[in-house]
């Protein structure tokens, strides 16, 4: 039986994606996003998690560098929506595992 190559630029990226969400803000972010087509503004965001809007900025911006969130303006406004789903059902296993 031949084993596959490891495809090490695959698992830097998801890795990468792993250590972008490991931070309660970002993971606050990625739960106000949750619901299917939900968009939120910084404002919105740093309003609902009572931290300023700096904090948000960065926080926004390190979870879209990694590619979990995406972005539309409207206007003068920005809106974040969650790019990947699948994140949210990885953030539930690791709640169920420490319980």
């Amino acid at each position: 039986m031949l084993k596959e190559k490891i495809d090490i630029e695959k698992l830097d990226n998801a890795a990468n994606k792993l250590k972008a969400v490991a931070h309660p803000l970002r993971i606050a972010i990625i739960e106000m996003l949750e619901p299917e087509g939900t968009r939120l503004s910084v404002t919105e965001i740093d309003t609902r998690l009572r931290m300023d809007q700096a904090t948000a900025s960065h926080h926004l911006r390190i979870l879209k560098d990694k590619g979990i969130l995406g972005s539309i303006r409207s206007g003068k406004n920005i809106h974040y929506y969650l790019k990947l789903n699948v994140l949210l059902q990885i953030l539930d296993c690791l709640e169920k595992c420490t319980h």
